[in-house]
């Protein structure tokens, strides 16, 4: 097995207004893929599969935003900081600023516009 994750989904209440932070955050253009066999709507984060991971936002019925549970840790790309500074002028609210992991990178949290708690994750 090469990776332990290899899919991911972040639930949304307001699914336009999700899409819009997390495209503000990681500055790219998400693709939506609607479902409507399932009441689904989705949102996939840039992500080159063939090498690792991949993810969206769902708005479904059986999705629902959560600060308690399992954290998603995304790609903070070089340095967490960048994407990180444009969080709370996306409408987000940082819980933990950078933090250093030691000889492992860095991690830091934060709250999106739907309530989830999700987090990020460098090696700067």
């Amino acid at each position: 097995m090469k990776n332990a994750l290899n899919w991911f989904e972040i639930p949304t209440t307001d699914f336009d207004r999700a899409k819009d932070f997390y495209q503000a955050v990681f500055q790219a253009e998400m693709e939506t893929l609607e479902m409507p066999e399932f009441d689904q709507v989705m949102a996939f984060f840039p992500s080159d599969q063939q090498e690792g991971v991949g993810g969206s936002i769902v708005k479904s019925p059986d999705a629902t935003p959560s600060q308690t549970g399992s954290i998603i840790y995304l790609n903070g790309g070089d340095d967490l900081a960048q994407p990180l500074a444009r969080v709370e002028a996306a409408g987000g609210k940082i819980a933990i600023p950078k933090t250093a992991l030691g000889p492992h990178g860095f991690f830091a949290t934060f709250t999106d516009t739907e309530g989830n708690l999700v987090g990020f994750h460098s090696p700067n």
